[in-house]
């Protein structure tokens, strides 16, 4: 019995990355070996046992065989005359296809140090195009390493799109890279490099027909829409580590895709579509509730944010009440940290600071501050609380934007 670090573990390590999990693969051994040294199983079906002490998981060198299409239609083979190469054969990318044995000596047969080295994703063997969620993985660690695809990879993912194999992905799946994805430190780059193997425009057809579409003509002619959204993507990333915000910002804008931008204002008209097209992809991945509302919220209302200082009193009482965020005062947060990662994402404001973020905050705080307390104790009930209470919202938003208005 041999036992191994694999994977991840490795890359980072030689990376100098911290490393987070340890995967570790034992060479030379059966499941009843692995008993008599006290590894309790996992599962039924899969070669993975717990050490007895650390409680680390340990999986047999096993090989696959795909059966089916997508991504359950494997078979596999654990066996103890199944050897080290073979099963660092199966896995997806040279840079994860190095183990380390227990004398530090890296074992490393496909090259994966070179590629490390060279910044490079290249599959390890053809049986890469065996699984799909292979290609979300490998757009994924082009985010987290700012690496680049090999260009025999990007004819094999080309070869995988002809065979229809992209169609078998589940939506669990997707989603479940997408938010490994976004909460890279770059998720544009997630979004950039399945575009540019030709995955993005059938895993995200709705971000992928944003590229090529005038973002604002007046203001930025040097960018299309596809590139401030994933500008804007980006400045979420650096604003904050909310996934929700990182991917409402991904799809603000997803209705100038189908909205005829010269013969309508920059910033109007898109709104409508964008809700629709960010239901529709939403529902489409199985975005997680709140995440979706968000989205949606952010969609229909992020020009608002902008638009801050032509806005009346009711308005901007209708922006905090369409976020339903006197009960959610999270809501609002995400929403502003939304608008100014929509700020940001232009060439040259990167780090400005927007100026009606202040603003909009100080309104929230002075309408939120209006609890129904004062109007109960002043013998309202039923209906004519909710309205003194809108009334005395208005009144404190009023106090805060008029003197912006009038200057």
């Amino acid at each position: 019995m041999e036992i191994y670090r694999v994977g991840g573990c490795v890359r980072d390590e030689l990376l100098g990355l911290p490393v987070k999990d340890t995967d570790w693969v034992v060479v030379g051994a059966d499941a009843k070996a692995m008993f008599a040294e006290g590894y309790r199983p996992v599962g039924k079906d899969f070669p993975v046992f717990l050490h007895p002490k650390t409680q680390e998981e340990y999986a047999l060198a096993r090989t696959e065989r795909k059966t089916a299409p997508g991504y359950h239609g494997f078979d596999f083979y654990a066996a103890p005359d199944v050897s080290l190469e073979e099963d660092l054969l199966r896995r997806d990318l040279t840079i994860n296809a190095m183990a380390k044995s227990a004398e530090g000596d890296i074992i490393d047969p496909f090259g994966g140090q070179q590629d490390l080295q060279a910044g490079l994703l290249r599959h390890v063997s053809p049986a890469f195009a065996e699984d799909p969620v292979r290609v979300l993985r490998l757009a994924r660690f082009a985010a987290r390493f700012n690496f680049n695809v090999a260009d025999e990879t990007k004819v094999l993912i080309n070869e995988m799109i002809d065979a229809g194999e992209l169609q078998h992905l589940v939506a669990e799946r997707v989603w479940q890279e997408t938010a490994k994805a976004l909460a890279e430190k770059t998720p544009s780059r997630f979004f950039y490099t399945l575009k540019e193997v030709g995955a993005l425009e059938i895993l995200f057809p709705e971000v992928h027909q944003l590229f090529g579409v005038p973002q604002n003509p007046q203001w930025h002619p040097e960018i299309d829409t596809g590139v401030h959204v994933m500008l804007v993507l980006d400045a979420a990333a650096t604003l904050t580590d909310d996934i929700s915000v990182r991917f409402a910002s991904l799809c603000h804008d997803l209705g100038k895709g189908q909205t005829p931008v010269d013969i309508l204002p920059s910033h109007q008209g898109h709104e409508a579509r964008s809700i629709v097209l960010t239901k529709q992809l939403c529902e489409r991945l199985k975005v997680p509730k709140e995440m979706q509302s968000l989205a949606v919220n952010v969609a229909e209302l992020h020009t608002e944010v902008h638009r801050l200082l032509t806005l009346p009193a009711e308005t901007i009482l209708s922006v905090f009440e369409k976020l339903d965020s006197f009960r959610k005062p999270l809501r609002f947060s995400q929403y502003l940290l939304a608008g100014v990662a929509d700020f940001r994402g232009r060439p040259g404001y990167e780090n400005a600071e927007m100026p009606e973020k202040a603003i909009f905050q100080d309104c929230y705080s002075a309408a939120a501050a209006v609890k129904t307390d004062q109007f109960i104790e002043a013998g309202l009930q039923g209906a004519d609380i909710a309205k003194a209470l809108r009334s005395a919202r208005l009144t404190a938003i009023e106090a805060i934007i008029k003197p912006y208005q009038n200057t």
